[in-house]
């Protein structure tokens, strides 16, 4: 399949911009949790080091998470969140005016308060199931929302992994995501399948299999397949350990007609984007 290669025209604040997909997401967490320990960042300096760097290997997205979301994780409270997130996201926007910054909460008062001191877009795990007022904040701010497929919550999600049709219904639940979002007026969507989020590991590989499924919505799908266990615990390593199976699956995500890939290691993925448009040139 070839190479999915299109312009994701969205407002960013007030104007239109364009995103050239395929395009590279790097992750930036500011939580002392997240599964992979070398993703985690505290220090200022260190965190503005970080994101510098994956802009310079070729990020044309930084998505900033304050809360893991792994398999079982504790939500610590609105206020250690908005915490964190203000300890960080005001230096890093001053330091990269023209950077385009996701927020990845389902809070809407976390994003409210992000998207009011300069962030671009939300990204929501829960495609604003978890808390009912996101939508209307996506709205009021115009801003580009990122929805994603989950069962339950993360403290519950892999008890939740029972599918008579798995692609059906992940299907299922972006039509119907989509056609209330888009009633309301909410424009500029991008679809994430979920890799790891109420899914087994046979059941990812079945979704990133047949995620070209998922190509007929009218919005770019994220594939965030970075060092998860579906490649850790499938090869007995560690997340550590993990780099070279995510450049095999983001090359299969791009061929299966992902627009985004949300990475650790910007770097690799997008020397998979590079080498893959030059075969699609051919």
């Amino acid at each position: 399949m070839a190479l999915n290669s299109s312009v994701f025209t969205f407002n960013r604040k007030g104007k239109l911009s364009e995103l050239q997909l395929p395009a590279v997401m790097g992750i930036l967490n500011i939580t002392p949790d997240s599964f992979y320990t070398e993703s985690r960042f505290y220090d200022e300096n260190e965190i503005l080091n970080y994101c510098g760097q994956m802009l310079s290997e070729g990020a044309s997205i930084i998505d900033i998470g304050a809360v893991s979301t792994r398999p079982g994780a504790e939500y610590p409270g609105e206020g250690e969140e908005l915490r964190r997130l203000m300890r960080a996201f005001p230096a890093l926007r001053k330091a990269f005016p023209d950077t385009l910054f996701s927020i990845d909460t389902w809070n809407s008062k976390i994003a409210e308060a992000m998207l009011n001191i300069g962030a671009d877009m939300i990204n929501d795990i829960s495609a604003g199931l978890m808390d009912q007022d996101m939508p209307e904040v996506i709205l009021r701010h115009k801003c580009p929302y990122i929805i994603m497929h989950m069962k339950g919550d993360p403290k519950t999600m892999q008890s939740m992994t029972d599918y008579e049709n798995l692609i059906r219904e992940v299907n299922r639940f972006f039509i119907e995501r989509l056609n209330y979002l888009r009633s309301i007026g909410i424009a500029d969507i991008i679809i994430d399948p979920g890799f790891g989020f109420s899914k087994n590991i046979e059941q990812n590989y079945e979704l990133l299999d047949k995620m070209q499924m998922l190509t007929y919505h009218g919005a770019p799908v994220l594939a965030g397949l970075s060092r998860k266990s579906m490649i850790y615990k499938a090869l007995g390593i560690t997340p550590e350990e993990s780099l070279n199976g995510t450049t095999a699956l983001n090359t299969i995500a791009l061929m299966k007609g992902a627009g985004i890939l949300r990475v650790h290691d910007v770097k690799e993925a997008v020397e998979v984007v590079g080498v893959l448009g030059k075969m699609a040139q051919s």
